[in-house]
């Protein structure tokens, strides 16, 4: 087979891809989750997605496609869990347990002005803001996630603190 690409279309070479790297890909979105049956479907419409586009994935760069393919679906839920963990949790607050409706005003005020300036950081600066600070992942971790060095970690770190603080105007 030398000189010859192998197609990710061709069934032999898909199944050995996911034979390959289905359990890595699983069990890396399990760490992230903590739930085995979510980690699996997540796994498995990674690789749905890869077979749909088979034609466009180059052989070399399925492993990488799936894997980014994944994540991105587990970072939607994410996202979405926490629209309604923030639902819930101001429906909760809304009841009101001896806070001051100032703090809880502010707090909300806050709480949103953070959101706002972490979704409007660039991808990268975002991606890895939100490893460190929301996964408590290590640079070194997340240098081998995102697939860079430990140095751009943390230059990308670096960028995402100084903009954060200067939109929020407060140590982060």
């Amino acid at each position: 087979m030398a000189g010859e690409q192998k197609s990710v279309c061709d069934e032999k070479t898909f199944k050995m891809i996911f034979d390959t790297n289905s359990e890595v890909i699983r069990n890396f979105i399990y760490y992230k989750c903590g739930d085995m049956a979510q980690a699996e479907d997540i796994t498995q419409d990674a690789f749905v997605k890869l077979w749909k586009n088979c034609k466009k994935v180059l052989f070399e760069k399925a492993k990488s496609f799936v894997m980014k393919v994944a994540q991105n679906a587990f970072y939607n839920e994410v996202d979405h869990k926490k629209v309604v963990l923030k639902y819930n949790k101001n429906a909760v607050k809304s009841e009101g347990h001896g806070i001051s409706p100032e703090f809880l005003l502010e707090e909300k005020e806050f709480m949103a002005k953070l959101q706002e300036s972490i979704a409007s950081l660039p991808p990268k600066e975002r991606e890895v803001f939100l490893l460190s600070r929301k996964d408590k992942k290590t640079y070194k971790e997340i240098a081998e996630i995102v697939g860079i060095s430990q140095k751009g970690v943390e230059r990308r770190m670096h960028l995402a603190l100084m903009k954060l603080r200067e939109k929020i105007g407060t140590s982060i």
